[in-house]
């Protein structure tokens, strides 16, 4: 694992655990650093000065310390790992939404449900006959369809 203090500038990361004491994962878990959560690094942290990222459409400034208590992996780029349909992920894997394919009216409603790109998804259960997929989904349960599964390109992660 690495930790989000060895982040390179225009790289979009994934947290998969905070460290550190009760306080400071509480605080930095109201500021949004939470597992699952997609950050971008602005700026480097480079003699001391800290670290900018942004994450949920705010930038913000962390310091070395801190920055080494967030645990990340780097999310790869469309081109260097092949997107697959999220109906073929196995139970318990989770995966990154990189693409919606579908009619608009299916994009819209998989939007609605917080189906959006960059989102973490985690395949939860699926139900005896294969259809349909009960996903978690921004701290939720849902279940959709196999076909609609099927429109939704994800690229699989490992927390």
């Amino acid at each position: 694992m690495t930790t989000l203090r060895m982040g390179q500038a225009q790289q979009k990361y994934l947290i998969t655990k905070v460290n550190g004491d009760r306080a400071l994962t509480v605080r930095l878990g109201e500021l949004g650093l939470n597992k699952g959560k997609l950050v971008t690094v602005i700026s480097e942290a480079k003699n001391g000065s800290g670290l900018v990222i942004f994450i949920q459409g705010q930038r913000l400034a962390l310091s070395e310390a801190m920055a080494a208590q967030i645990e990340v992996i780097l999310l790869a780029s469309s081109q260097q790992k092949q997107a697959v349909p999220l109906s073929q992920l196995a139970v318990h894997n989770s995966a990154v939404v990189v693409r919606l394919n579908g009619d608009q009216a299916l994009r819209k409603r998989l939007m609605d449900m917080g189906l959006t790109r960059n989102t973490l998804v985690q395949i939860y259960h699926v139900a005896p006959l294969g259809d349909p997929l009960e996903l978690q989904v921004r701290g939720y349960k849902l279940s959709i369809r196999k076909a609609d599964a099927a429109q939704i390109l994800v690229q699989e992660v490992s927390l």
